[in-house]
């Protein structure tokens, strides 16, 4: 099915002029922060669909209401940073224990909850020590340097259109030659992307080897499943065939769990029996308070802290003075133990399906050559059919113009995706109430732009 271009530009401007008629607050807000680079807190705020971003007034659970008095059915959640639901009880109980009652926001000294939080980790993903940082991206770094210092080995290895924060290695895809090249919109990157890592497609371990082949990758990087580019699963036996082969050329194995934590409460690597020799966790782990963590194999753990010519402690680049501090390791305990719960899990993954299969009856009903995938409590459509089997497939299926639409036409009537793709996230308080909203509300517009 062709889409009517013609057609989807009309929907698009009537529904801009409806969000921006319906947002003066907003938009005043916008064009008076003159003081923020891009109008915002953070440039990826300014992608928007409207014109402008919605601001924030107040949100709870999986709603969000903005300075216009708007409410909307949240299946963003902070693109994950907060699947435990906005201000849960529980995570505020702990935050404001900490701040009003103990005191000590940040003391570079630790607290006793650290310790409840690693063994909880442990139990959940399988790794045997574990180091706190204040976001994923910072666990990754710190993670890429203990490997290099390990293994004495220069490059990571990624899979292309990966999901791995602001890593600067990370930002390498499969070029049109079959072989690395920076990512397309890498800003400033410091040394030429090659240099530093290597890159094969998911799904593809003939790729795989022969990149590790070369004998200088000290480690692979990957999500166990494309989460920023569409959610594209493993094959049968891909994760066998990624270990063997990292076993096979001595290279070491990091999963990095930030996305596809929504998989259970262990991640993909408790579901599906994975065998790391790092953990990466971070975003949702503290209930919305910044964080992350790495977690160690007791392998690694004990060869690295053997070598006493490595600086762990002072100027080793493998730590920030914010990093483990009482707030966000209280947050952490808090959002394990009372929220992110294994009956949580349970009960957002079968929303989460509820959402999944409806969505793919409304492909299947009106013929839409779309597909839609489900990873836990998050699933994902993507405008190709079948669902791309990598990064590369992924990136080409998409569709600026009908994502656009989509999005404001779902904002428009109360329901928010996360902005930089088409992915809806499960919190513990989100209905299937609020699913069939999402489905009422998204039938309206294939047919609206099938001139139905």
């Amino acid at each position: 099915m062709m889409i009517d271009r013609t057609r989807l530009a009309e929907l698009f401007d009537r529904e801009r002029a409806t969000f921006t008629a319906a947002h003066p607050k907003s938009q005043a807000a916008y064009e008076n922060a003159t003081h923020l680079f891009g109008r915002v807190p953070m440039t990826w705020m300014n992608k928007k669909a409207g014109g402008f971003p919605i601001y924030l007034d107040r949100a709870k659970g999986n709603r969000v209401w903005d300075i216009d008095g708007h409410e909307y059915i949240d299946f963003a959640l902070g693109d994950t940073g907060s699947m435990a639901g906005h201000s849960n009880p529980d995570v505020v109980a702990a935050i404001k224990k900490r701040v009003d009652e103990q005191g000590g926001l940040t003391t570079m000294l630790p607290t006793e909850d650290a310790e409840w939080v690693g063994a909880e980790l442990s139990r959940r993903f399988g790794m045997d020590k574990w180091s706190f940082s204040l976001t994923a991206t910072d666990a990754n770094r710190w993670a890429i340097r203990l490997v290099r210092a390990l293994t004495g080995r220069s490059k990571i290895l990624f899979h292309s259109y990966c999901y791995h924060g602001s890593v600067d290695e990370s930002l390498i895809v499969v070029g049109p030659d079959g072989h690395g090249m920076s990512r397309p919109g890498n800003v400033g990157e410091p040394v030429d992307v090659t240099m530093t890592s290597r890159v094969a497609e998911f799904n593809d371990l003939e790729m795989l080897e022969r990149e590790l082949a070369n004998g200088d990758v000290a480690a692979v990087l990957i999500e166990p499943a494309l989460t920023n580019i569409g959610i594209v699963l493993p094959d049968p036996g891909y994760h066998e065939g990624v270990r063997a082969l990292t076993r096979k050329y001595g290279t070491l194995l990091i999963i990095d769990e930030t996305h596809t934590f929504s998989a259970g409460p262990g991640g993909m690597t408790q579901r599906d029996n994975l065998e790391p020799d790092i953990v990466i966790i971070g975003k949702s782990i503290a209930g919305g308070i910044p964080t992350g963590a790495y977690g160690l194999s007791a392998d690694f753990a004990e060869k690295a802290l053997a070598r006493t010519d490595l600086d762990l402690v002072d100027m080793g680049g493998v730590g920030g003075t914010l990093a483990g501090n009482p707030l966000s390791v209280a947050a952490m305990r808090a959002t394990l133990e009372n929220v992110l719960t294994e009956e949580a899990f349970d009960k957002m993954i079968a929303t989460a399906t509820v959402f999944n299969d409806g969505v793919q009856e409304l492909f299947d009903k009106y013929d839409l050559p779309w597909s839609i995938n489900q990873l836990g409590a998050r699933a994902e459509y993507r405008f190709a059919k079948p669902y791309p089997k990598n990064g590369t497939e992924a990136n080409a299926a998409a569709d600026g113009e009908l994502e656009d639409f989509l999005h404001l036409y779902l904002a428009n009537r109360g329901i928010l995706l996360t902005p930089f793709h088409n992915m809806a996230l499960m919190c513990p308080t989100t209905t299937v109430e609020d699913v069939q909203k999402h489905h009422e509300v998204f039938e309206e517009a294939i047919k609206e732009l099938l001139g139905q």
